[in-house]
């Protein structure tokens, strides 16, 4: 896969699909973890745990936030192609993973299509851009396959879309009501011609959808029969670019599973969610020990040697 050109296709039309671009090895491990967290489409469809099942009959009840229980999807989110795609298409090294999340979905357990939308009001405190250098890139990374009939995202082109502002946010198929909560969010006016334009980004497991939060897109309904959905959704941002982070992970850096993918990430992958590399000036005797105590599962080797080689 050409990521330079497809960081270009990226760029001109705010997303592109990348078929099967993670490979069945890249895949195995984490889709163990996933069928640990998610009921089967078969155990959610003969409903033999109800209590589990509850909570996955909404929309978006079927999201479970990094890190997660199995450690091996917390890594697929740090894959290092994953990260080369959000350093080519950012065009820094320097990127950050701002947030992290599994998403199941079976048919007929909600009502699952929206109308077409940007991202930004929930990944940032300002607004978008679309300079790299301030961008936010979002990752779908399908663990199955996604056909049409398991309702995969719809986006429209930046050229289809043409110039809107900020806000509304919300473009429906046919003319409807405000939310009472934001009135300014959602447009009252009828916009067919998105939904003519949309391009639904069907594909094999493995593939990759990456666009943009100025991007319009859209979930869609899942119509198989007794059909399950389960994918990954990861967002980078330039390290200089703190506003764009929707999740901040002192929330949940106490948690068990975030002490388990400490214990196993890469020092690279952990500057993705903003753990100083070895070398960086934090790094002191004092702050070494601390870090040893804090996670004692940790080889703070390279710490080491990285603090000795500047001594």
């Amino acid at each position: 896969m050409d990521l330079e050109l497809a960081a270009a296709r990226w760029n001109d039309d705010g997303f592109v699909v990348l078929p099967a671009l993670l490979g069945e090895e890249d895949l195995g491990a984490a889709r163990g973890d996933v069928a640990s967290m998610f009921p089967t489409a078969d155990d959610f469809h003969d409903d033999l745990e109800p209590e589990r099942n509850a909570p996955l009959r909404s929309e978006f009840g079927g999201i479970v936030g990094f890190p997660f229980a199995g450690v091996e999807l917390g890594l697929l989110a740090v894959h290092p192609i994953l990260v080369e795609l959000a350093q080519t298409f950012l065009r820094t090294d320097d990127v950050r993973l701002s947030s992290a999340e599994a998403w199941a979905k079976y048919t007929g357990a909600a009502t699952y299509d929206q109308a077409h939308h940007r991202d930004h009001l929930s990944h940032t405190v300002l607004v978008p851009s679309d300079d790299p250098a301030f961008a936010h890139l979002e990752l779908f990374v399908y663990l199955v396959d996604v056909p049409v009939e398991l309702g995969p995202p719809a986006f429209v082109s930046r050229a289809a879309a043409g110039h809107r502002p900020v806000l509304p946010n919300w473009y429906p198929r046919r003319a409807g009501a405000p939310d009472p909560d934001a009135p300014s969010w959602r447009s009252t006016d009828a916009h067919p011609e998105l939904y003519e334009a949309e391009v639904r980004a069907a594909g094999p497991a493995g593939t990759v959808i990456a666009y943009s939060t100025s991007t319009l897109h859209r979930a869609t309904e899942l119509t198989a029969p007794r059909g399950a959905r389960f994918t990954l959704h990861c967002t980078f941002r330039p390290a200089t670019a703190p506003w764009a982070a929707r999740r901040s992970w002192v929330e949940v850096a106490n948690d068990e599973e975030w002490h388990a993918f400490v214990a196993r990430a890469t020092p690279r992958q952990l500057e993705l969610v903003d753990v100083p590399p070895p070398g960086h000036p934090f790094w002191t005797a004092d702050t070494l020990d601390g870090l040893a105590r804090r996670y004692p599962d940790l080889d703070v080797g390279p710490w080491l040697v990285a603090s000795r080689a500047a001594d």
